[in-house]
């Protein structure tokens, strides 16, 4: 244990001294402040300083081919567009180009009511500008508020009448597929790029050492698995004090201004997962990255060049790539239990992935989950044992890069 102490405590600070590590973290906290702040200065609820308040972004100016329509479209409009300042323009239509080219009018429409056509006027339009579509909703019901006036029906009446809207609240009685795939997304985007950079890690480390005959040294005073566990469970560690720093820092900005991103249900999302969901994630993306950090130690140890580790851990990237595949063709689909998914999630090597999606966006029986997390946890212990026997062996494996065979021949007879 002692011995296992001295190693893990060394790597860790290797990792904590790494200026790459260092900066790498300090620049995506500083990112995701940018990006956090970025309702607060610029005022992305549409308020001046009062995020609670629901003013009116501009100016919408309205004309049509008649003087009739246009008062019904003026009754009518405002319901469509809460955000805007309904108003008839006071001249023709060149005046009223002018008033939105000058930005005196954040927009305009120029109705034709005889044909049914209508222009929609905006100087920018940006991409999440949705006016043209509501306002051709918005003038099918004021033809129809028009006729009925025509035959007699109070102005009034008819206006109320169409301005009533059905709302609707869904209770989902299982799991909403929209709210965590968020969650989903991030756990398997953060669990991929975690593996990738500090497995890299683990097996350049280890490499970095046989390379410089510091391992021939290192085997003869410490025992391997003492060694391999404290070089994994270090980089583990650096890992997630890293992710802790980058996703604590969003949250404790998002608090900071939450009042400023109002009802943007997709940042609201994100920092709301539920506890017991947390939990399996944190579960899930440990033992993921513990089983993989095993074997890219092990990979490393039996290469004899920096050069033979890309070229060596190859399969194993095919593998994670294999998963997150699976896990991203299932979650476009829809369909959380099809079968790839489900045989996914009891895989040692792809359950990680794929049994965290299913919980998320599907009911899964607790059995099931009891049964993935025991294979993972006594994969992770027995692939541990194994990356340490092929850890004290690979040292006297110099030169090309040993077949599987040459390994386990060598693990069992070390």
């Amino acid at each position: 244990m002692k011995q296992f102490r001295t190693i893990f405590a060394f790597e860790f600070n290797k990792y904590l001294k790494n200026k790459v590590f260092v900066g790498v973290t300090l620049f995506l906290v500083i990112a995701i402040a940018l990006v956090m702040f970025i309702p607060r200065f610029a005022n992305l609820s549409g308020s001046d300083g009062d995020p609670s308040a629901v003013a009116a972004e501009g100016v919408m100016l309205i004309r049509s081919d008649s003087e009739e329509f246009t008062k019904v479209v003026e009754s009518v409009f405002p319901s469509y567009f809460p955000r805007y300042a309904v108003s008839v323009a006071d001249g023709d239509l060149d005046w009223m180009r002018e008033q939105v080219e000058s930005q005196k009018a954040l927009c305009a429409f120029d109705i034709d009511s005889k044909n049914l056509k209508f222009t929609y006027y905006v100087r920018d339009m940006s991409m999440y500008d949705d006016n043209q579509s509501v306002a051709a909703e918005a003038l099918t019901k004021t033809l129809m508020a028009d006729q009925l006036i025509k035959q007699g029906v109070d102005r009034e009446e008819v206006v109320g009448v169409l301005s009533r809207e059905f709302t609707g609240t869904a209770e989902v009685l299982g799991t909403s597929q929209f709210e965590n795939f968020f969650y989903t997304y991030i756990m398997m985007f953060a669990l991929y790029m975690v593996i990738l950079l500090y497995g890299q890690l683990v097996a350049t480390n280890v490499a970095s050492e046989k390379a410089s005959r510091a391992m021939e040294l290192l085997v003869t005073t410490a025992k391997p698995t003492s060694m391999m566990f404290g070089k994994v469970l270090s980089s583990c560690l650096a890992g997630l004090t890293q992710l802790v720093l980058v996703f604590g820092s969003a949250i404790v900005f998002y608090k900071i201004n939450e009042s400023y991103w109002g009802d943007n249900m997709i940042i609201s999302s994100i920092f709301n997962m539920s506890p017991a969901l947390f939990g399996y994630m944190l579960l899930f993306f440990v033992l993921g990255f513990l089983i993989y950090a095993f074997l890219y130690g092990a990979i490393g140890s039996t290469a004899s060049k920096l050069e033979d580790i890309n070229t060596s851990v190859m399969p194993l990237t095919f593998v994670i790539i294999i998963a997150f595949m699976v896990v991203m063709f299932s979650i476009s689909s829809g369909n959380m239990d099809n079968p790839a998914l489900i045989v996914c999630s009891f895989i040692p090597f792809t359950s990680p992935m794929a049994m965290f999606t299913r919980i998320a966006m599907s009911q899964v029986p607790v059995h099931e989950i009891i049964i993935s997390v025991a294979l993972l946890a006594a994969s992770v212990v027995g692939v541990g044992w194994i990356s340490a026997k092929i850890y004290r062996v690979g040292v006297l494996l110099y030169g090309t890069p040993p077949k599987l065979s040459a390994i386990i021949k060598a693990v069992r007879n070390a």
